[in-house]
């Protein structure tokens, strides 16, 4: 039981290696899914072989630690308590790193801002961005609720593969989606109050200040990650702007084809990615964190490495965005074209009826915490609420490896709804490959922290971030975009009264449309690789 500086003790668990009276570095995981865990043991061999202590806590309020569950909240200040009580033991060197994914990665970057003395180097996997970053709406029912269902109370709840979710999400209002689960939540009912960015989110920030580490950090997820957007960001911004050069130049990129569990096989949902796609990360992470701390010369493979999706092969490159790039527009015409030549005539808005009562689906599985992957959306694109926009079948090679953007000029009669973007690579076969996609809430558009209603009627530009991919189209392959105005439950669906989110029930069907004619020349920006694969 490890004291904290208010007196609350947090339960931890030491793994030493067999051999040796130390001292020895300290690889450290803080974690709210509970410590006890039999699937540490090959992490700690793994670590305990290659001369580290591996060091796994429950978090304050989760397992056996003492005190009240606050999410991210508490732990820049009981991270710098646990590195500092590290430190201080005779068994150590005072060197700590931390490895940990998702709710761990992005308490390791809060604790990182409070500098303490004793961190000397992170691994940090699918770290979710700053609130609103990755999911603009409210509701988000899967990721949040189901996540406040997990951790609402000490222990992992036992049923949460018997809840009727698909039952669950369509429930209104979502302030009480939670008792409709049955797993009543006070975390869930607070943050469905503050459903735009505000003062009670700013403690959960680190973005905007994560310049200020100067440490090296090993950032890794995959394209197919829920959380995938803050991982390129966070290492272009570290990369690009630490404090010294030797922690610029010791940051590492490595995305897989991977789904939020990295490398966790070859095959996401219906796509083999190959032999290769699962490779010896644990060790991989090690070898940072010797050359991090000295223990071996500076690794000198290249900053970035990537799986190409398509070509199912692994690449080093030297920065990311590469730098090579060409952003490439491809317009939006009638009849469903979509080519790279920009609209020279008058044509008429596309215009489908959104209706909240029957939403857009976003696939996945209910059972499974893996929000989306390289699923085929051939059938949800007969759906009238879905416009597809599609290039003619290629004749060579195209590589788009980078950040996708769609530019939409857009109409409604609604004062409130959403637009979402996603990219598809159409197989020959038929098969519709979702890549990245995205979505903007009207209200939202001017930023998450305001509330702008559309004026019926009104054109508007929107800019969504359809996040990133790397992906070679085939020749004999489609590009395509699709818009709509949900991807539901991966997000809440706008009910398009422009009510308060968390507590309106009532629905009216908006009349959306999407223009595309020289004076809005609604466009994807593709980041397309000259000369193919390389």
């Amino acid at each position: 039981m490890m004291p904290c500086r208010d007196g609350v003790s947090l339960a931890t668990d030491f793994y030493f290696p067999a051999e040796g009276d130390g001292p020895w570095p300290t690889a450290v995981g803080r974690t709210p899914y509970i410590k006890d865990n039999p699937a540490l043991t090959g992490l700690a061999r793994a670590y305990n072989a290659r001369g580290y202590v591996l060091v796994v806590q429950d978090v304050r309020g989760r397992g056996k630690s003492e005190g009240e569950f606050q999410p991210w909240r508490q732990e820049p200040n009981d991270g710098s308590d646990t590195f500092a009580w590290i430190a201080d033991q005779s068994w150590s060197d005072g060197n700590v790193t931390t490895q940990g994914a998702s709710y761990s990665a992005q308490a390791s970057w809060l604790t990182a801002l409070s500098k303490p003395p004793a961190l000397k180097a992170m691994v940090i996997s699918t770290a979710p961005s700053d609130p609103f970053v990755e999911f603009p709406t409210c509701g988000i029912p899967l990721s949040m609720l189901l996540w406040y269902s997990i951790t609402g109370n000490r222990e992992l709840p036992s049923n949460l593969q018997e809840i009727d979710w698909g039952a669950v999400f369509n429930h209104l209002p979502l302030i009480t989606m939670d008792e409709a689960a049955g797993l009543p939540s006070r975390l869930w009912k607070v943050a469905m109050e503050h459903s735009r960015r505000d003062d009670f989110w700013e403690p959960l920030r680190y973005q905007h200040r994560i310049q200020e580490v100067d440490i090296p950090v090993m950032h890794i997820s995959g394209w197919y990650d829920d959380e995938q957007i803050g991982t390129p960001l966070n290492y272009r911004l570290v990369s690009g702007g630490a404090p010294s050069e030797k922690t610029r130049k010791a940051q590492r990129l490595l995305m897989g084809p991977w789904g939020h569990a990295v490398n966790a096989g070859t095959k996401l949902g219906q796509v083999e990615f190959g032999p290769t796609a699962q490779i010896d990360l644990q060790n991989r992470m090690i070898d940072f964190l010797d050359a991090a701390l000295g223990r071996r010369e500076q690794l000198d493979q290249a900053p970035v490495r990537i799986f190409v999706m398509g070509e199912n092969a692994w690449r080093d490159e030297r920065e990311w965005p590469l730098a090579r790039t060409q952003y490439t527009d491809y317009f939006l015409h009638g009849e469903g074209v979509l080519d790279t030549s920009a609209p020279d005539s008058d044509q008429p808005a596309d215009v489908y009826r959104y209706d909240p009562a029957d939403p857009t689906p976003f696939i996945f599985d209910y059972k499974s915490l893996q929000i989306g992957g390289p699923d085929d959306y051939a059938e949800i694109e007969k759906r009238p609420d879905v416009l597809c926009y599609t290039t003619p079948p290629l004749d060579m090679d195209i590589e788009v490896t980078g950040p996708v953007r769609a530019r939409l000029f857009i109409s409604s009669s609604a004062v409130d709804t959403d637009f979402a973007a996603k990219l598809v690579d159409v197989h020959p076969d038929g098969f519709c490959q979702r890549l990245c996609d995205g979505i903007v809430r009207g209200r939202y558009r001017e930023g998450v922290d305001r509330e702008a209603f559309l004026e019926p009627g009104a054109t508007y530009e929107l800019d969504i971030d359809m996040w990133n991919t790397c992906q070679v189209f085939k020749a004999g392959h489609r590009i395509r975009l699709e818009v709509a105005s949900a991807a539901f439950p991966k997000f809440d669906r706008n009910l398009n009264t422009g009510e308060p989110i968390a507590t309106s029930t009532r629905m009216a069907v908006a009349e959306n449309r999407v223009w595309h004619d020289p004076a809005h020349p609604s466009r994807v920006v593709l980041p397309v690789i000259p000369g193919g694969v390389t």
